[in-house]
């Protein structure tokens, strides 16, 4: 089979009328894959030079059969892949980065995908608090769980939960906003569709966190929040914070505040979320929403002007007004800058507020398009755009001369940026880099690229320790292999080694593989207690005949003592015996000491008794 057939289906009058289209590839196929997602390219398997060698190729199909094929070959699949006695092929998809491995019978066997590029990311840039995982668009409809560590997708959360409609021209349901609170017990979503400016469809979604499925559960469906369009939503995560509470700002002119509240019935225990406040300013649009650090206070953008919430009250407090634009972020300060408030405006300019004061604390011109608070620290990255490209400053609120400038840090528009907290801190020495030791800033480009700043390559990142363990793991060694030989032949050898240069020391238990293989190992699949006892009490000894450098000379002296000795007893036996003959021969001869005697008289002729002469 060389031929390609595309075709069409069209109903008429109750009739299905199939339209056809043959292209010739010239080779033959072997297999053939479509997607959903690109209707005008297929993926073909091909012989190459030899007939046992195959090749996945994207084929390009044309409008018209008189046209030209466009069969291009992928670069990054695996040739001579029939090595493998199960897998055909490799499969890829450009666009969702994904890696599809196939058996010969032409069923799926396992799927690698990276970090999805979506047509647009309208949720930014988000931390999952549970996995660390960074989490944005992805598929159509989806949530895409990408860790930065692994350079792997953990998993995709379906919001919309509608099955996608591949036509150009349709106008689809986009996911829109997104938020974690209560340290990842809880995630807002929303979704809209707006065919005329009229007919506007909004959804907001509330799921919480299942601890058995490990994973999110759609536990609140709440259908037009608002009458326009949601432009911000944020969760309090304070730390003593007895109820839930979430916030959505929109263009209608109004806040409103959600708390979750008890659902139950008599059939079964619940909760659910539901509106509890609903506040505005003058009639101007809502634009921006966030709350402080202690969750005391809320913040709200009202175009120009920034209200200031008490968080149990729902009372106004203050309002800020600079009459520089309508203010397009909004952030308090952390740690020991919570006093300070930040907005950024589209005119460009950037303003720090003081909350305790009430009063403009210092103010610059920047164009910030980007905006994020490190939660662990004082510090705040602001991206703004130029001409040349992307320039990024870090900043402390109580400070306004900056931390850390890197110009031109892309040369494309900015969109996103977050800070991913570290697992383990860094120690950078030099006030440039120190802003880098408990978080990673990412920033994510209008192309969609990731891009981050570090002053270490992987490669280095990876400490002596890490790279033994991975050099471990790529073995194929069990913890039985560890217990029953490899530690004993490890130990050997540092014996030796130390009857050359240092003292024998017992090692520590931590850095035993036999002990922390055994310990992650699960109890069903290991050996009986009486087979693996004796083996592993045998891999922690020490040989008897290993002696040190220190030691020996000890032992010499002891021998050299002991001849001493020896010789000074027997001396004074002779004597006593000659002394007892002269003066009483009818008298027993004196008894001969034993062994554990003559130990305990060394013991004794060892003791330092020079503090007598001191008396």
């Amino acid at each position: 089979m060389d031929q390609l057939i595309s075709g069409r289906t069209w109903t008429i009058n109750n009739m299905v009328l199939f339209i056809f289209q043959t292209f010739i590839v010239g080779h033959k196929l072997h297999a053939l894959f479509t997607l959903a997602c690109a209707e005008d390219s297929v993926f073909v398997i091909i012989n190459k030079e030899k007939p046992d060698v195959f090749q996945l190729v994207s084929v390009k199909l044309p409008k018209s059969s008189s046209q030209e094929i466009e069969a291009k070959e992928l670069s990054f699949v695996l040739d001579y892949i029939n090595q493998s006695p199960k897998c055909i092929a490799f499969g890829n998809e450009v666009k969702f980065a994904l890696i599809i491995i196939i058996h010969r019978n032409l069923e799926a066997s396992a799927v690698i995908q990276g970090l999805v590029k979506d047509s647009n990311i309208f949720t930014g840039l988000m931390i999952d608090p549970r996995t660390k995982a960074l989490v944005l668009n992805g598929k159509p409809g989806h949530l895409q769980f990408y860790s930065l560590q692994h350079d792997k997708q953990l998993y995709n959360l379906d919001i919309i939960q509608q099955e996608y409609i591949n036509d150009y021209g349709l106008i689809q349901i986009e996911l829109t906003k997104a938020a974690f609170g209560c340290y990842g017990n809880w995630l807002a979503t929303v979704e809209q569709r707006q065919e005329k400016e009229t007919e506007l469809e909004l959804q907001m979604k509330l799921w919480m966190y299942n601890k058995k499925t490990q994973g999110f559960v759609l536990n609140t469906k709440v259908n037009m929040p608002h009458e326009d369009h949601i432009t911000a939503l944020c969760f309090c995560n304070a730390e003593k914070l007895e109820n839930p509470t979430l916030v959505t700002a929109s263009k209608d002119g109004h806040f409103k505040v959600w708390i979750l509240t008890d659902d139950s019935d008599i059939y079964k225990k619940a909760v659910g979320w539901t509106c509890d406040f609903v506040g505005s300013y003058h009639k101007y649009q809502a634009t921006n929403c966030c709350f402080s650090e202690d969750g005391s206070l809320l913040a709200v953008g009202f175009e120009e002007i920034v209200t200031i919430w008490d968080s149990e009250t729902w009372e106004l407090k203050c309002t800020f007004c600079q009459r520089a634009g309508n203010i397009r972020h909004l952030c308090f300060g952390r740690l020991t800058c919570s006093k300070y408030l930040l907005g950024a405006t589209e005119n460009g300019i950037l303003c720090c507020w003081n909350l305790l004061s009430c009063a403009l604390e210092w103010s610059a011109k920047l164009n910030v398009r980007v905006m994020e608070p490190d939660p662990h620290s004082e510090n705040i990255a602001a991206i703004s755009q130029s001409s040349v490209g992307s320039d990024l400053f870090v900043f402390k609120p109580s400070e306004p001369r900056p931390l850390y400038i890197q110009k031109n840090i892309s040369r494309e528009e900015v969109q996103w940026g977050v800070f991913v907290p570290r697992d383990v801190p860094e120690s950078f020495t030099s006030e440039a880099y120190q802003w880098l030791n408990r978080s990673q800033f990412y920033f994510l480009t209008k192309s969609q690229s990731l891009l981050t700043f570090s002053t270490k390559s992987p490669e280095e990142k990876l400490t002596p320790t890490s790279k033994q363990l991975l050099a471990e793991e790529s073995l194929p060694t069990t913890p039985f292999y560890f217990i029953l030989g490899k530690h004993r032949e490890q130990q050997d050898e540092k014996i030796n080694e130390a009857l050359e240069s240092e003292l024998v020391q017992l090692p520590l238990t931590e850095n035993i593989p036999a002990i922390s293989e055994l310990l992650h190992t699960p109890a069903h699949v290991l050996p009986s207690a009486a087979f693996l006892c004796s083996k592993f009490v045998n891999s922690l000894l020490l040989s008897k005949e290993t002696k040190s450098c220190e030691e020996i000379p000890e032992d010499v002296d002891m021998e050299e003592e002991k001849e001493s000795d020896d010789s000074d007893v027997e001396n004074d036996f002779t004597e006593k015996t000659q002394d007892t003959n002269d003066t009483d021969l009818g008298e027993d001869i004196i008894h001969q000491l034993s062994k554990s005697e003559e130990k305990e008289l060394r013991k004794f002729r060892k003791v330092d008794y020079s503090w007598i002469t001191v008396l």
